[in-house]
């Protein structure tokens, strides 16, 4: 039996499944479309803020959600697992042939990878279609923190990435897991990024830094991964190896992703931004 104050903390016994006859339809995967859907609608208000055409923006979105799962996928593969994945290849589809063949889905996939992944694919469109690399980064900074903090709550839904034992009274038992208490990480890192995508939008709309062609995404991207290296403290390691590390996989990668951005502040500089 459960104490008085056990009692007291978050019980989250979601099913991962919507529907527990329906293996398909998952919160995550949920989560994920409307967040998409959500940075869309806010990506077109910019667009039709600055009179420029929503035809350009369907496409930019295909390239981007390809890129985005596509590096989130491989980053994972590649920072976190790559020596089981090696014996294991078909698993980087969403499907396994242990011990039957089934449907897995993506099961794993890595911020940095995806950021990285969705920088690659802007820089293909941009090639293609003869557009403004960096103007369009400072308006996307703008909606991927939103995308980002819905995967979060897909996260939870699912009942992973999990937060290190607290005894908070907002402490989250995830009993599908076990009945520890623990921070809820996922919600945490949902809520900074709603506050990254409103600050960053506020700036935009002010358009005091829409001079200096980067800043606004330097600023952002510095942001996002300034929270994540210190959320991280509040988290458990998501694979075994890191507990041997002095700072854990995520947080290594995002000191790179932090030097970059700051190393971008410094280079962005007043100059004449043209429309895409």
């Amino acid at each position: 039996m459960l104490s008085g104050r056990m009692m007291a903390f978050i019980h989250w016994d979601i099913d991962p499944q919507i529907f527990s006859d329906f293996e398909y339809f998952r919160w995550y995967g949920l989560f994920w479309a409307i967040g998409i859907l959500v940075a869309i609608q806010v990506m077109q208000h910019i667009y039709k803020k600055e009179g420029l055409a929503i035809a350009d923006l369907d496409k930019l979105v295909l390239y981007l959600i390809l890129g985005i799962i596509i590096g989130a996928r491989f980053g994972h593969i590649l920072f976190y697992d790559p020596v089981y994945y090696w014996h294991n290849p078909i698993e980087i589809l969403p499907i396994s042939l242990k011990p039957s063949f089934h449907f897995t889905g993506l099961a794993g996939l890595a911020s940095h990878g995806g950021v990285l992944g969705g920088l690659c694919a802007l820089y293909i469109y941009t090639r293609k279609y003869k557009k403004d690399f960096l103007w369009i980064l400072d308006r996307l900074v703008i909606v991927g923190p939103l995308l980002g903090g819905f995967i979060r709550l897909g996260n939870l839904m699912n009942s992973e990435i999990l937060g290190t034992p607290t005894q908070l009274p907002w402490a989250f038992v995830f009993s599908r897991i076990d009945l520890v208490p623990r921070h809820p990480a996922q919600l945490y890192e949902a809520i900074f990024y709603l506050l990254i995508s409103l600050i960053l939008y506020k700036m935009w709309k002010s358009k005091k830094w829409q001079e200096r062609k980067g800043f606004l995404f330097a600023l952002g991207f510095t942001l996002i991964f300034v929270q994540r290296f210190f959320i991280e403290f509040i988290k458990e390691d998501q694979m075994a190896f890191e507990g041997s590390l002095w700072l854990n996989m995520g947080q290594t990668l995002s000191l790179f992703m932090i030097a970059f951005g700051i190393g971008l502040m410094f280079w962005s500089k007043r100059i004449g931004v043209e429309k895409v």
